[in-house]
């Protein structure tokens, strides 16, 4: 089994990235293999309702040039998927949002690719505007049929400068949490 993380910040190893390896801890401990894809210093643009996709059905967004049709291949191959951003203006980052528009589309148009597997949402936050970031990726999970295992409270951890969501001992611990309940969804719908 395999779960795939996709960080949608622009600071490449700082406090998204910190929570997303937290989810991983238990995951791996359970023999699960993880990878995480970190969009840091990427350019990746927003869906153009263009419906190639649908016309090709080839799994692909027909604007190539750039990281997103990789990050749909492994979706596609990934058991589970964690998206994970920090709060911009209280929604997830343009990057990871454009993710989500362009594999959403690709995905539902090219017969539900993502259909039962396993999704799980983490952000990070200075202080508010986390629900809103976290209602963002639960609904691009819960629109394409996946399942979406809770925790001990919401996904979040607070903190803003690198490393600060550290100190942020609940979220740490809700991120554990996670990823053991992950693990165990996983392990029940792959027996």
């Amino acid at each position: 089994m395999k779960v795939v993380a996709f960080n949608g910040s622009a600071r490449k190893d700082g406090n998204t990235a910190m929570l997303v390896r937290k989810v991983f801890e238990p995951l791996q401990a359970e023999g699960i293999e993880t990878e995480l894809v970190q969009f840091a210093g990427l350019t990746i643009r927003g869906c153009q309702a263009c419906y190639v996709c649908q016309k090709k059905q080839n799994r692909e967004c027909s604007n190539g040039d750039d990281v997103v049709n990789a990050c749909i291949a492994k979706m596609v191959e990934a058991d589970g998927i964690i998206l994970a951003s920090p709060t911009y203006f209280t929604d997830v980052s343009t990057e990871l949002k454009a993710l989500i528009d362009r594999a959403g589309t690709v995905c539902r148009t090219n017969g539900n690719l993502l259909a039962r597997k396993v999704g799980a949402a983490v952000v990070a936050v200075r202080r508010a505007g986390a629900i809103h970031a976290f209602d963002t990726i639960n609904h691009f999970f819960l629109i394409n049929g996946m399942m979406v295992p809770g925790s001990s409270y919401w996904n979040i951890g607070i903190g803003r400068a690198k490393g600060e969501v550290e100190g942020d001992a609940e979220g740490l611990q809700t991120m554990a949490h996670l990823g053991e309940n992950m693990a165990w969804l996983l392990k029940r719908l792959n027996a």
